[in-house]
């Protein structure tokens, strides 16, 4: 029995271990794994016409060196939109609503982008603390306050997906309840309440799969400022 609308976020064990670790293991298990053949099925086919897709979508307004970034983001991609879509599945749980999983998504890749910026091109990073023209008197300001924007963007990043997918969790739980309630007693709200819960769970699978995208994508733009 739920005890509150946010006991559902919390990470459910079975026989003592986490299911986040299994959730995690099923993006290996349900994608075909590429072969030596000289013709491949037509999931395989699909999978790869996609993934050269995205990676194409993604990479093509990037300068050169930060093409060697396109493994991670496919397969953070990959990882992200496997953990939201079936996280709308019954009896399942979504390990990105945990905020520790997004903000340990979040923190070292954008750690990783701002090492990158300051190895490759140290002038350049730095100068993006204090944009051009600034008055004199105002540069200590201008520092900080660009400091301070720099060092949250890991946090809005991973708030940002955790933020999203929890609403509409809590939208779905709230709607199907008032269904459940209704039912007995207004057949006919409560069929109306199934269409609108209907619609919301369509609204969220789009939600999962954009939200996927724009993490991959804010990483790609943050790269590209360090490259």
């Amino acid at each position: 029995m739920t005890l509150d609308i946010f006991h559902q976020f919390v990470s459910p064990t079975l026989l003592g271990v986490p299911l986040l670790a299994i959730a995690l293991t099923l993006p290996w298990i349900i994608y075909p794994t590429p072969t030596m053949r000289w013709l491949n099925s037509r999931a395989l086919a699909l999978q790869g016409w996609l993934i050269r897709q995205f990676t194409q979508q993604l990479l093509q307004p990037l300068n050169l060196g930060a093409h060697p970034w396109a493994a991670l983001f496919v397969s953070l991609m990959l990882l992200l939109l496997t953990t939201n879509t079936l996280g709308l599945l019954p009896y399942t749980f979504t390990p990105t609503t945990q905020l520790s999983m997004s903000m340990a998504f979040a923190v070292p890749l954008w750690m990783s982008t701002v090492l990158t910026g300051m190895r490759n091109q140290t002038n350049e990073a730095l100068a993006h603390l204090l944009p051009t023209g600034t008055p004199t008197p105002l540069i200590p300001v201008l520092i900080i306050i660009e400091t301070v924007s720099l060092f949250i963007r890991p946090l809005a990043l991973g708030m940002r997906l955790t933020a999203n997918l929890t609403a509409g969790h809590l939208m779905m739980f709230l709607i199907s309840t008032v269904a459940y309630i209704l039912m007995p007693i207004m057949p006919k709200v409560a069929l109306i309440t199934v269409v609108v819960l209907g619609l919301l769970t369509l609204l969220e699978m789009a939600v999962a799969v954009i939200q996927a995208y724009v993490f991959v994508l804010l990483l790609s733009l943050y790269l590209q400022e360090n490259v």
